[in-house]
């Protein structure tokens, strides 16, 4: 592979709603730039940045896919990002580390939910972006609606630089508005000659051409002043004005085509090497100095000191780790011993190498604006910033989002639960939206994701990855059981069977604390009618029987237990007879107190289109739950309530369908309230039942 200086490299990202043909339009950079010799299809499973199983089978994106093309002297990485909302995360770190988006749009679907996303990802990290409105070749596509649906959704003017010639099955070409030129594609590769522009489309190209050369003019006084002067622009004029435009994000140009025949390929590619910025251009990069807290900038030059960001960690089991990463100043080398910032410890990179779907090619080393790899990192993570130790800086990395789906997780074949651990913790180094974590009350593993697919896709690669296959059941939610009343109760030990004995004899007073004080006990002995090495027995054996609850098993609390009086016997007391009195005074006395049980009630914010609100809200209160405010975001509403655990355990699917996919919402744990006493008898039937089958 040519080197590069960093003026002459590119770095986009390839996002849009799943569907759109994002893979395709990276597979066709390249076959047209000549990196591949056979154009890759992502449903026949021969596409090289689709190569995971679990991709191929689904014929979607899951991973974020790295590779690069040569065209016009430059260097153009890129990065085919996932569509699917569950795996939106690594979409968001991929355009964390790169200078500018191409967001792919469908002519007959225009922008959907996940455009709405990845759009307002973009506008976060202020990234320069092209459209590209993909598919004109298919039945019903219609250009002009889907232009317009970016600024009806997403609040933004979109420029065309180019209109199809043609549509649906005649689609054939495009127009160049800058240059004013028939553009006819003629072979599989995309070429194209130029013509003049048929007659019947010369009012529309020219209409065209006008609203791009005011907007053009608009984001540049000198251009205004000569077009207000001349009442024209030249070619050279309008493509000064482009590109100052589009890197300023203040216009946001269109094209389109269709990438499955590679058709509008040539002149997207060309936009990108004309008109995006370098990693010079966009300039220096802000970050933290973790020596003294003060915010400091890496310029993009080969000379400053080593610094570069991990976006993406894969994990294989044959080999090892590897570690993607874009270089934001100085030069790497192999066998370069680097300072993780993050996690404030040296490592030493061995091999550096650019990655191309799954193939990897060897590189000597690396300038700012490159993004490669390297494999086997023990200690460094997606998110952590590497850097010359000597001038240390740490780069803000992208907040993980909050999982909504949770399942238990069991072993098919006995003996396997630590491996779930080791092999889950391996895919969780890759995935920062998986969480496991064992629920201490409910004996359960619980993995939590960003929705059923995403759970889907875990479990297939850690049975392919690390052989290791599990199975899914509704987690148990975590209730806990207390009291509404109070009482005074006896708890009595006695037992004799020749020989020494065992008395113990406890009178408690048992009474509620306010929510959420947990439990208290008291020592309100007088008179030393229960010794003082026995009262921590009492204690002991009042808090193993509140772990496991009277009513159905769940942990008590909220609770105060005062032990008033008792006797004791010089011989056969000990300590665990006053340890059984105690746990048989709590237990009589818990079932006189008005027992009932609590259930968890979480925080939930669900962000939805205007459109979708009464249905949301009416689908929210009929999950008992309630609507505490609302806020808006963009141009959809948030609606901020709680509800019951139990009634969201299933509900990013039910959500998908209420809103056609374009609902997302995020959940943490509130607090405890007490269920329901119809819903009481309900769950406590359940635990017995369940108890019995056990």
């Amino acid at each position: 592979m040519a080197k590069y200086d960093s003026n002459s490299i590119r770095n986009i990202a390839i996002v849009g709603h799943g569907g759109t043909g994002k893979t395709t339009l990276g597979e066709s950079f390249l076959f047209v730039s000549g990196k591949t010799d056979k154009m890759g299809r992502v449903d026949d499973g021969s596409s090289s940045l689709d190569f995971e199983p679990e991709e191929q089978k689904r014929h979607i994106s899951i991973s974020s896919s790295v590779s690069n093309f040569e065209w016009n002297k430059h260097r153009v990485n890129f990065v085919d990002t996932p569509g699917d909302a569950n795996f939106a995360m690594d979409t968001k770190n991929s355009l964390r580390v790169v200078d500018a988006a191409i967001i792919v749009i469908d002519s007959v679907g225009g922008v959907e939910f996940q455009t709405e996303k990845v759009w307002s990802y973009a506008d976060d990290l202020a990234l320069p972006r092209l459209v590209f409105i993909n598919r004109m070749d298919r039945e019903r596509s219609n250009f002009k609606a889907a232009v317009e649906s970016v600024h009806e959704r997403l609040g933004k003017k979109v420029m065309p630089l180019y209109i199809p010639i043609g549509q649906d099955e005649s689609f054939r070409g495009l127009v160049d508005l800058v240059e004013m030129k028939a553009l006819i594609f003629e072979d599989q590769k995309g070429k194209f000659k130029r013509e003049d522009i048929p007659d019947e489309l010369m009012d529309s190209a020219s209409e065209f051409r006008e609203m791009m050369m005011e907007d053009i003019a608009e984001c540049d006084e000198a251009l205004m002043e000569r077009y207000l002067e001349e009442g024209e622009l030249s070619s050279e004029d309008l493509k000064e004005g482009l590109r100052k435009g589009i890197v300023s994000g203040d216009l946001v140009p269109a094209t389109c085509g269709s990438a499955l025949k590679n058709i509008g390929t040539i002149t997207l590619m060309n936009m990108i090497t004309a008109y995006l910025p370098s990693p010079v251009e966009k300039g220096a990069v802000e970050g933290t100095n973790p020596k003294s807290g003060e915010k400091e900038e890496r310029q993009p030059d080969e000379n400053a000191p080593f610094s570069a960001m991990v976006f993406k960690t894969i994990a294989d089991p044959y080999a090892g780790k590897l570690t993607l990463f874009r270089v934001y100043s100085g030069t790497l080398t192999a066998d370069y011993v680097f300072y993780n910032s993050t996690q404030k410890n040296n490592e030493k990179c061995g091999a550096i190498f650019y990655l191309e779907g799954k193939s990897q090619k060897p590189a000597e080393s690396l300038v700012p604006g490159d993004i490669a790899a390297m494999a086997k990192l023990k200690e460094t993570y997606t998110g952590d910033t590497i850097c010359d130790e000597k001038k240390p800086i740490v780069y803000e990395k992208v907040s993980p989002a909050n999982p909504v789906t949770s399942f238990a997780v069991f072993p098919k074949s006995k003996g396997d639960e630590e491996k779930i651990f080791s092999s889950l913790n391996r895919l969780m180094e890759e995935d920062s939206t998986l969480n496991l974590h064992r629920n201490e009350e409910t004996k359960e593993m619980i993995l939590s994701g960003m929705g059923q697919v995403h759970i889907d896709v875990t479990l297939e690669k850690l049975k392919r990855k690390f052989g290791v296959d599990v199975a899914l059941k509704q987690p148990k939610v975590p209730y806990k059981e207390t009291i509404k009343g109070k009482t005074r109760v006896q708890g009595k030990y006695k037992k004799q069977s020749g020989g020494r004995g065992q008395y113990g004899d406890t009178w408690l007073e048992i009474e509620p604390l306010e929510r959420g004080e947990g439990f208290e006990f008291v020592d309100a002995i007088v008179g030393g009618v229960v010794p003082k090495t026995y009262i921590p027995a009492v204690e002991k054996g009042i808090v193993e029987a509140m772990a496991e609850g009277i009513l159905a098993g769940y942990p008590v609390v909220d609770v105060k237990v005062s032990l008033v009086d008792g006797s004791y016997h010089t011989v056969d007391s000990s300590e665990m007879a006053f340890k059984i009195a105690g746990s048989m005074g709590f237990k009589k006395g818990f079932e006189q107190c008005q027992p009932t049980l609590l259930e968890p009630i979480v925080t939930i914010d669900i962000e939805v289109p205007d459109e979708y609100m009464g249905d949301v809200i009416g689908d929210l209160n009929s999950r008992r739950g309630r609507v505490l405010g609302m806020d808006k975001n963009g141009p959809n509403q948030v609606i901020k309530g709680q509800a019951p655990l139990s009634e969201i355990l299933t509900y990013s699917a039910d959500l998908t369908s209420i809103t056609s996919g374009r609902g997302s919402f995020s959940y943490t744990f509130s607090h405890y309230e007490e269920i329901p006493a119809h819903l009481k008898e309900k769950v406590i039937a359940e635990a017995k039942k369940e108890k019995e089958e056990a």
